[in-house]
């Protein structure tokens, strides 16, 4: 059975009726990020790769909080508006996951919360 992960604070909060984590059989999924302040709540980031920067980092606080690290990351998906933004994004994730990077998709979608150019979304292995 899952269960939701409330104990998550460093995170930006959920913009809607969902958990930022949630764990089952031993993994760890967190919902799709997007560039938000996790301190003023404002949105964040006027490209793609400043975006990229701010979810990556409040990725990594979420993780921290539950006791995991980025290496514990399997799988990520990367949503992005424009798939020309795929380099500049590309180049800003790999520097969070460095030569371990996890699985990872990565699609072009119509539209994002809030008109955000990128949102990304992870699943982590305890």
């Amino acid at each position: 059975m899952p269960r939701s992960l409330p104990e998550v604070a460093s995170g930006p909060a959920a913009i809607g009726p969902y958990s930022i984590a949630a764990e089952a059989n031993g993994f760890v999924f967190i919902s799709g990020q997007v560039a938000f302040d996790p301190a003023t709540g404002e949105p964040g980031g006027e490209t793609a790769a400043e975006q990229a920067r701010i979810v990556m980092t409040n990725l990594t606080a979420i993780l921290k909080d539950l006791g995991l690290e980025l290496t514990d990351v399997v799988k990520t998906t990367i949503f992005l508006k424009d798939m020309d933004d795929f380099a500049s994004v590309n180049e800003v994730y790999g520097e969070f996951v460095g030569s371990e990077a996890p699985a990872r998709s990565t699609i072009e979608v119509a539209r994002l919360p809030r008109d955000f150019l990128v949102e990304i979304e992870a699943i982590a292995a305890r």
